[in-house]
């Protein structure tokens, strides 16, 4: 991302950009900062497409029009699939593309292996806009304070963290409130962040992983039906349920090899606090039922896909199941 902010600063910019990764509030973000540097208040030359199925010809034909009294024109083009599925006839365009035209797509998903993925690689700029370790975000969370005349300490940003999770837009909301509730104080502490901070989804998932194993039924259908309530799609909560199943299973052969919580933190790019909990989690259980469990959770997944359950009942039926 060195290469946008660079760019963004410099004022010269590359014909065609690639914003990809599931991070959405980067994506948005530099999305909006590369619209507001290279057009402005410019309205008149400036189009946004979204969507699969988009007419090709017309973007093309529309990239080719030169701007009117500007020197750019910018076209954002958003989850159109093209990084996914052939796109022939863009893919063989790009590199005749006016150097006053400048293309930014803004996907969801992408694959590397893909033309259009080469192509925009070989001739413009692709962002890979992953979600950020948690050094990266103390960081930026840290750089956010700084700038309101805040200062916070390593051991509460990591409490901070911990409750907040990895999703960028979540923390800045997160971190409003804690400026506003700091007003006429430099310093936060942890008493603040317990008193305004939400826990996040990633923790109610934590403590739904933990009453699976536990065998304590009734505790995760509670937490499940927090989440229904939060307006969480089913789908959503599964692929969170596999993924911190995921993570212990990690954790569980990091601790069997001999590396400790600041390694194994380290080595999957999570907070320290939160690897420590992880630890505790892996302990609870063998290899082989974490496998199970993670197995169930291909299996729940495919049996929405197919049709063969509705994805509410398929997450009941794996919060009931016992290994």
């Amino acid at each position: 991302m060195q290469k946008l902010n660079q760019d963004i600063k410099s004022r010269e910019f590359e014909r065609v950009y690639l914003l990809y990764g599931e991070e959405a509030f980067l994506k948005k973000s530099y999305k909006n900062r590369l619209k507001e540097a290279v057009m402005g208040d410019d309205t008149m030359n400036y189009n946004y497409f979204e969507g699969k199925g988009l007419d090709v010809k017309e973007l093309i034909s529309l990239a080719d029009t030169m701007p009117f009294f500007s020197d750019k024109r910018l076209i954002i083009i958003e989850d159109s699939g093209f990084f996914k599925s052939a796109a022939d006839e863009m893919v063989e365009y790009l590199p005749s593309l006016p150097d006053t035209t400048c293309l930014v797509f803004v996907e969801s998903e992408v694959d590397k292996r893909n033309r259009m993925y080469k192509k925009v690689k070989e001739i413009g700029y692709a962002a890979d806009m992953s979600r950020q370790d948690a050094r990266q975000l103390a960081q930026w969370a840290g750089g956010i304070l700084a700038k309101e005349g805040k200062k916070i300490t390593g051991n509460t940003m990591e409490l901070f963290l911990s409750k907040t999770g990895d999703d960028m837009e979540h923390i800045r909301m997160e971190l409003d409130k804690l400026i506003s509730y700091t007003l006429g104080r430099d310093v936060i502490t942890s008493e603040d962040v317990e008193a305004v901070c939400m826990v996040q989804v990633t923790n109610k998932i934590f403590d739904m992983v933990s009453a699976i194993v536990n065998r304590k039924t009734k505790v995760a259908m509670d937490l499940y039906e927090d989440l229904l309530t939060l307006k969480e799609p089913p789908m959503r909560i599964l692929f969170l349920i596999a993924r911190q199943f995921n993570q212990i299973l990690q954790v569980k052969e990091l601790v069997g090899q001999g590396m400790d919580k600041s390694g194994i933190a380290s080595r999957l790019k999570i907070q320290p606090f939160i690897a420590g909990k992880v630890m505790i989690q892996a302990k609870t259980f063998t290899r082989e039922q974490i496998f199970s469990y993670v197995t169930l959770c291909v299996d729940a997944e495919e049996a929405v896909k197919t049709g063969r359950l509705g994805d509410r009942l398929a997450v009941e039926l794996l919060i009931t199941k016992h290994y």
